[in-house]
């Protein structure tokens, strides 16, 4: 079955502690139990800010280079995402709309290779 990759979108600056409250938590939560009672859940997780990200980069041909915070500066970031076994991009959508309903924010749904 394809797997696809349901991303949620946070704006530069998100704040969880202000912005997400009881009731969003358990959208999310009656969420992963729906997945996981569909058996369509293969993976979540929740990220940490893109202020807590590590870039690397190879600048030479020879060396590598870490600098602190994200590879790209951005408007957006991923703040979390499900990586869900579906059979067809119409239902991938179909989870996407639930994803952006519980959690009050865009979602970007991409199939895997």
């Amino acid at each position: 079955m394809p797997r696809y990759f349901v991303a949620i979108h946070h704006p530069a600056g998100y704040d969880a502690a202000a912005a997400e409250d009881d009731a969003m938590h358990r959208d999310i939560d009656r969420l992963n139990d729906e997945m996981v009672a569909a058996g369509i859940r293969v993976f979540v997780g929740g990220l940490q800010p893109p202020s807590t990200a590590r870039a690397i980069r190879r600048p030479t041909d020879t060396d590598l280079l870490v600098t602190d915070g994200p590879y790209i500066e951005a408007k957006e970031h991923i703040g979390g995402f499900w990586v869900l076994d579906l059979p067809d991009l119409d239902s991938a959508l179909s989870w996407g709309r639930k994803a952006a309903t519980a959690c009050r924010a865009p979602v970007e749904v991409r199939p895997f290779y």
